[in-house]
C-alpha cells in the first residue's frame, strides 16, 4: 500500500514540470515523426557507389601517395575521425583518413559500451535550468536511436535498474526517469518502469536487500564500441575513403595565398609507420579528431594557441558474468564522490565504471589499483552480502581519456563545455573536440558543414542519417541459425559472429578450420571459454589489423574480457599474423613481447598479479598451514620445498589423469613469482593466503592440487580450466 501511494505521489509532484518539458519537446516530436522520412530519404541519397569489399591497407597507402589533391583530410581514426571521413565520402567529396595507431586504438574502444543520452546530464539541465544541457541530451537521444537503426547487429536496447533505498527518493528518480522518456519522444526504446521490492530483486537477485523499497527501471543502448568504431571506418572505405592505420602526421603543409598573403594549411606530411616510408598528402582542407591529442595537432599549426583539451582519465573493470544477470544493468546514481557509477552485462561478463579524474594526456593509459578498489568498494554498497565482492575477480581493467575541452569561442574560456566544438583557425585547419561517443555522428555532420563553408566546397548536406554500416545491410536476429546450418559452427560461435560481423560473417564462417571433430564441424577457438575462433585472426588481417595488440583489444575483444586468456591466445594468433603477413621469427617474438606488455600495463594485469607477489604476506591460521603443508608435500615427495611439473605429472598419472604439458607450465607459471620454473613452499602459501583473502581468484594450479587430494580417495576427474572465482 505504502509503495502504490509513493507511485501515486508521484505522478502528483511531477505532473506539473513533466507538462513543461512535454511542451519543450513539441517541436521535437515533429522532427522525430518527420526523422523516419528523413532516414530513409538520406540513406537513398548517397549518389556515391560503395564497393562490395574494401581495398587493402596497401592499395589504401598507394591512393594516399597518388592522388593529386584530397578534398577533405581527417587526421585521427577514432569515432568522430571516422565519422567525418563517412561523412565527407558520402557527400561526394574526395576523402583521406590518417591514424597514428589502429582505429579505435585511444579513447573510442575504452568506453562503458553504452549508447545514451545521459540521464545525469538531463538532471543538471532541468535543476539548473540549462538549455544547452538539455538540447545535447535531446540531440543525444536521437542520435542513439539512428545508431541502433543503423549498426543492430553490434548494438541493443539495454535495461537498467535505478535501486531505490529511501522512500522519498521514488517520485524523485521516478519523475527524472519519465523526462528522459519524454525528452526522447518517438525514439523512446521503452517506457521506464516502477518496481516493488520482491520484483526487483527478482530481476536483479544479487541486489542488496536491506532496506530496499523498490527500484526503476529504464532503457539505453549499449554496443561494441571498438567493433562500431571499426565498422565506421570500413563503411568509409568502402565508399571509396582513402583510410589508412599507422600513419603517423608529422607535419603540416601550408602555403601562401597569393592575394591575402596568408597562410593556409593544404595538407600533411606523414609516415607510414609500419614501413617508416615517408610522403605528403595534399588537401583542400585538413581536419583535426584527435581526441586527447588535440591540442599537440593544433599546435603544430600555430605553436602560441593556447590549449584547449582538459583530459579526464576513466577506469572500468571486468568481472565475471554472475555478478549481475544477463539483461539487466545496474546504475548507481550518487556514489561516496557524487559521481555515477554503471553495472553492466557486456559480452558475457560483467563491466562497472567508470572513475572520473584529472590526467596527463598518453597513448597508454593505465588504470590504477586506487581507482580498482574504489569501483568494487561502490559494487559492495549494491550487493548483497551474499556475494562476496573479490578483488581477484577483476579479470580486466583499463584507463581510458575523455577529452574534455573548452570552448575557445567562449567568454568564459576556462568552463569546460559538455557539448562538443568545432573551431577553425586562421590557417583553415578545423578542430573537433569533446563530445561523446553516441553523438559522433553530429559532430561528423557540424564538422563537415564548418569545413565547407569555411572552404568554399561544393557539395550537399549530411547523408550519414540511416545509413547502413558494415555487417547491417542483410543481418537478421537469426542469421547465426543459417550458420549453425550451413557450416557446423558450434552455436555459441555462430551468435558471436552474427553479432560482430553482422552479414559479414558468412565470409568469416567460409574460411573457418575443420576442427577433426563430429562436432563443431568448423571453428577451432583460440581460447576454450570465449567463442573467438581462428578465422578471425585471418579475417582480422583483411580489417586492416597487423599488430598483436589490434587483434586481441580490436578484432576481438579478449583482452577487455580477461588479459590470462588473451596471453593464452596470443602465441597462436601471433603465428597465423605470421602467415598472413609474412612476419620473420624475430618479428614475430617482437609482436608477442609488445602485446604482453600492453596486458601487463594498460589491461590491468600488471595490477591484478601485483595482488600476488614475492614479497606478499601470508595471513593463515596454523590449522590452514598445516592442511596446505600437507597438500603441498602430495607433490614434492623427495622434500625438496618446491615442485616442478615433473612432479606434477607423476601425480596427475598416478590417479590416470593427463594434461598437456604446455598447460602445465601455464598453470605453474600463474603462480611461479621469481620465474625460475618451480613453485617453491612458500609461493604456494602466499597463493592459498591470498585466495583466503580474496585477492586472486581462479588459480588452476590451486584447483589442480586441491581436486588431485580429493582423487587420490575418489579418482575423479580434473579440471584446468580456468574458474570464474576463487576456492
Amino acid at each position: 500500500m505504502a509503495f502504490q501511494k509513493a507511485v501515486k505521489g508521484t505522478a502528483l509532484i511531477g505532473g506539473g514540470a513533466i507538462a513543461t518539458v512535454f511542451g519543450l519537446s513539441q517541436f521535437s516530436q515533429y522532427r522525430n515523426k518527420h526523422g523516419t522520412f528523413v532516414h530513409v530519404q538520406a540513406a537513398e541519397a548517397v549518389t556515391v557507389p560503395i564497393k562490395n569489399h574494401f581495398p587493402t591497407r596497401e592499395q589504401q597507402i598507394l591512393a594516399l601517395q597518388t592522388t593529386g589533391e584530397f578534398d577533405v583530410l581527417v587526421i585521427g581514426g577514432g569515432a568522430t575521425g571516422c565519422g567525418c571521413a563517412l561523412d565527407a565520402v558520402t557527400r561526394g567529396l574526395k576523402t583521406a583518413l590518417l591514424e597514428r595507431d589502429d582505429f579505435s586504438s585511444g579513447t573510442s574502444s575504452r568506453s562503458t559500451k553504452l549508447i545514451h543520452g545521459g540521464v545525469r546530464y538531463l538532471q543538471k539541465a532541468i535543476m539548473k535550468l540549462d538549455f544547452e544541457q538539455y538540447k545535447m541530451v535531446k540531440e543525444a537521444l536521437e542520435e542513439r536511436a539512428n545508431l541502433l537503426e543503423i549498426a543492430p547487429h553490434l548494438s541493443a536496447p539495454l535495461p537498467i535498474m535505478l535501486p531505490v533505498y529511501k522512500w522519498w527518493q521514488l517520485p524523485y528518480y521516478w519523475f527524472g526517469i519519465k523526462l528522459y522518456d519524454i525528452v526522447a519522444g518517438s525514439q523512446c526504446l521503452k517506457s521506464s518502469y516502477v518496481l516493488s521490492k520482491s520484483r526487483a530483486l527478482e530481476l536483479f537477485p544479487m541486489l542488496r536487500k536491506d532496506e530496499l523499497v523498490g527500484a526503476i527501471v529504464y532503457y539505453d543502448g549499449q554496443h561494441n564500441d571498438a567493433r562500431m568504431n571499426l565498422a565506421i571506418a570500413l563503411t568509409a572505405a568502402r565508399y571509396g575513403a582513402a583510410t589508412a592505420n599507422y600513419t603517423e602526421v608529422l607535419r603540416l603543409l601550408k602555403t601562401r595565398e597569393a592575394a591575402s598573403g596568408k597562410e593556409r594549411v593544404c595538407g600533411v606530411h606523414c609516415r607510414d609507420v609500419l614501413t617508416g616510408q615517408e610522403f605528403d598528402v595534399k588537401a583542400k582542407c585538413v581536419i583535426n579528431a584527435t581526441g586527447p591529442f588535440t591540442d599537440s595537432v593544433r599546435k603544430m599549426d600555430d605553436q602560441e594557441v593556447p590549449n584547449i583539451c582538459q583530459p579526464s582519465a576513466g577506469v572500468h573493470i571486468v568481472m565475471p558474468g554472475y555478478y549481475s544477470p544477463d539483461n539487466m544493468g545496474l546504475l548507481d546514481p550518487a556514489t561516496s564522490d557524487g559521481r555515477v557509477i554503471f553495472f553492466l552485462p557486456w559480452e558475457k561478463m560483467t563491466i562497472a565504471g567508470t572513475t572520473d579524474s584529472p590526467t596527463d594526456v598518453t597513448s597508454h593509459p593505465i588504470p590504477t589499483e586506487e581507482d580498482i578498489n574504489f569501483i568494487l568498494n561502490e559494487v559492495r554498497n549494491y550487493l548483497s552480502v551474499d556475494v562476496e565482492v573479490r578483488r581477484g575477480d577483476v579479470l580486466a581493467a583499463w584507463s581510458g581519456i575523455r577529452p574534455l575541452v573548452t570552448d575557445p569561442n567562449s567568454k568564459d574560456t576556462q568552463s569546460i563545455s559538455r557539448n562538443h566544438v568545432v573551431t577553425i583557425s586562421d590557417s583553415g585547419l578545423v578542430t573537433i573536440a569533446g563530445g561523446k561517443w553516441t553523438t559522433y555522428r553530429a559532430m561528423a555532420q557540424d564538422t563537415i558543414d564548418a569545413a565547407i563553408q569555411a572552404h568554399d566546397l561544393k557539395v550537399g548536406s549530411s547523408k550519414t542519417i540511416g545509413l547502413q554500416l558494415q555487417g547491417a545491410e542483410d543481418w537478421s536476429p537469426t542469421l547465426y541459425i543459417r550458420l549453425v546450418q550451413d557450416y557446423g559452427l558450434e552455436s555459441e560461435v555462430a551468435q558471436h559472429l552474427a553479432s560482430t560481423y553482422g552479414d559479414k560473417a558468412y565470409e568469416v564462417a567460409k574460411i573457418a578450420q575443420v576442427t577433426g571433430k563430429r562436432w563443431p564441424i568448423v571453428g577451432k577457438r583460440l581460447v576454450s571459454e570465449f567463442p573467438y575462433i581462428e578465422a578471425e585472426v585471418v579475417y582480422g588481417v583483411k580489417e586492416y589489423a597487423r599488430t598483436a595488440v589490434d587483434m586481441i583489444s580490436r578484432r576481438t575483444r579478449l583482452a577487455f574480457l580477461n588479459v590470462q586468456a588473451a596471453e593464452e591466445a596470443l602465441p597462436r594468433i601471433v603465428d597465423i599474423m605470421g602467415k598472413e603477413l609474412n612476419w620473420s621469427e624475430q618479428k614475430k617474438k617482437e609482436e608477442l613481447e609488445t602485446a604482453k606488455k600492453f596486458l601487463y600495463y594498460e589491461m590491468g594485469y600488471k595490477v591484478k598479479s601485483d595482488q600476488l607477489t614475492d614479497s606478499s604476506e601470508i595471513s593463515l591460521l596454523p590449522s590452514d598451514i598445516e592442511r596446505y603443508k600437507k597438500r603441498f608435500h602430495m607433490f614434492d615427495k623427495d622434500k625438496k620445498g618446491f615442485i616442478t611439473i615433473l612432479d606434477v605429472q607423476r601425480v596427475l598419472e598416478s590417479i590416470s589423469v593427463q594434461i598437456a604439458e604446455n598447460t602445465l607450465h601455464e598453470i605453474l607459471n600463474e603462480v611461479d613469482l621469481n620465474k625460475n620454473g618451480q613453485v617453491e613452499l612458500n609461493e604456494f602459501l602466499q597463493l592459498m593466503s591470498a585466495i583466503q583473502k580474496g585477492h586472486v581468484s581462479g588459480s588452476r594450479l590451486a584447483v589442480l592440487m586441491k581436486t588431485a587430494e580429493e582423487n587420490l580417495r575418489q579418482r575423479g576427474v580434473i579440471s584446468v580450466d580456468r574458474s570464474g572465482g576463487g576456492l
